[in-house]
């Protein structure tokens, strides 16, 4: 069995869990995809699954290479969908990154829609707060909120948010408003210790300050700090997409609105090139027209009016 063909046993069992299944997927022997499994050991030199007589697992060098193979296979089907004059027909498998809400709420819609418009083109979400590797990951499109150092990729500014401090109109009525960030100390805090969240609060009043805070309530995700604001315990901080709903039903209050740093850029990046593939380049142009026609991801636009 040739090596390509070894690969694509490999990702029908990754898929499926199961030697068996992958084989009646492939109208193949069971014996023939264990061989196909072992060749592919034998040529790395690694354990790519853990087997027991109830479930088939990767192994860490397992995971690895799979996803190295997805990739591989896809650009092997576009070079041969290039060769065969329909490289203009989006086809493949598109792989997106987004941070974890943001993806959640803007991306996977689009995405679902996307597919839905060209079913020659299968998706992977992979949504993560953390910065992935284009490359090394095997990503086609990637969304990222901030300033973005000189890189190779291309990247296209789709909108800005806002770093914003917020609370309930319960909290409110319990508690004056703060209308310097001094005044945040006298005030119950809820920190968020997500891994894209600042350790301290930032401030513009002429120059750049920041506030040291002593928090009552520590969580781990941005869904939590906001949720304990909604109740009316406490302020939290929040960029401005994330909380755009609930400020323009009137659940949360922005405040200090005179002292945000200014906005954060949202970009849509992808590897630069003469041949971008049919499946990228359209879905970009897809994902850049919706997003740029979104009020929430418009940070000069009021998120009353979104």
């Amino acid at each position: 069995m040739d090596r390509l063909q070894s690969m694509r046993v490999l990702v029908k069992v990754a898929d499926t869990g199961s030697f068996a299944q992958a084989a009646r997927v492939l109208n193949m022997s069971p014996p023939a995809v264990t061989r196909a499994i072992a060749c592919l050991e034998d040529l790395t030199g690694a354990r790519l699954f853990l087997r027991s007589t109830r479930s088939v697992k990767l192994t860490a060098p397992g995971s690895r290479y799979v996803e190295d193979c997805r990739r591989i296979l896809a650009d092997i089907d576009e070079a041969e969908a290039s060769a065969g004059g329909s490289h203009a027909t989006p086809s493949g498998l598109l792989t997106v990154t987004a941070p974890v809400l943001f993806g959640q709420i803007y991306v996977m819609p689009v995405m679902t829609s996307f597919l839905t418009l060209h079913p020659a083109v299968n998706g992977r979400a992979l949504l993560l707060d953390r910065v992935v590797n284009l490359l090394e990951e095997g990503i086609d499109v990637a969304l990222r909120i901030g300033q973005l150092p000189d890189s190779g990729y291309h990247a296209i500014k789709v909108g800005s948010v806002r770093r914003v401090v917020c609370g309930a109109p319960s909290y409110f009525k319990d508690h004056p408003v703060p209308q310097v960030p001094a005044d945040l100390a006298g005030h119950t805090i809820i920190a968020n210790t997500g891994s894209s969240a600042p350790q301290d609060w930032r401030f513009v009043d002429g120059e750049k300050s920041h506030v040291t805070l002593r928090p009552r309530l520590f969580c781990n995700t941005v869904d939590a700090s906001i949720s304990a604001a909604l109740s009316g315990w406490g302020l939290t901080s929040a960029l401005s997409y994330q909380v755009a709903s609930a400020v323009r039903d009137g659940t949360l209050d922005i405040v200090l609105a005179g002292y945000e740093e200014p906005p954060i850029p949202i970009h849509v990046m992808h590897a630069e090139g003469r041949h971008i593939s049919a499946k990228t380049r359209a879905f970009v142009d897809f994902l850049v027209a919706q997003l740029r026609d979104n009020r929430n991801l418009q940070a000069a636009a009021s998120l009353m009016e979104s």
